[in-house]
């Protein structure tokens, strides 16, 4: 088996020179591209206006702002009449 091989020994540690020289190519090339994928910092830099805008809508949510919002615009005035109007409509009034 090993005679049917017609390259010499210096050809073959050529050969694998080669290979070693193209697999260190690969990790760093691969190394580099981990390390732009996981670069979290440089993303929310790029995208600052939209995650700004996300957590400030996040943060309204989980701070009740939505209830408090609608219990600023229903509310009821000390004479039990509606505060909101909108045009000739009353909001909120259940009388």
């Amino acid at each position: 088996m090993a005679g049917s091989n017609s390259r010499t020994l210096e050809q073959v540690r050529l050969d694998i020179e080669s290979e070693r020289e193209q697999l260190a190519g690969a990790a760093e090339t691969l190394r580099e591209e981990i390390g732009e994928a996981t670069n979290i910092g440089a993303k929310l830099r790029s995208n600052l206006p939209v995650v700004a805008a996300g957590a400030l809508g996040v943060g309204f949510l989980l701070a009740g702002g939505v209830g408090a919002t609608a219990r600023l615009i229903f509310r009821r005035g000390r004479e039990g009449e509606t505060k909101t109007k909108l045009g000739r409509f009353r909001i909120g009034d259940r009388d």
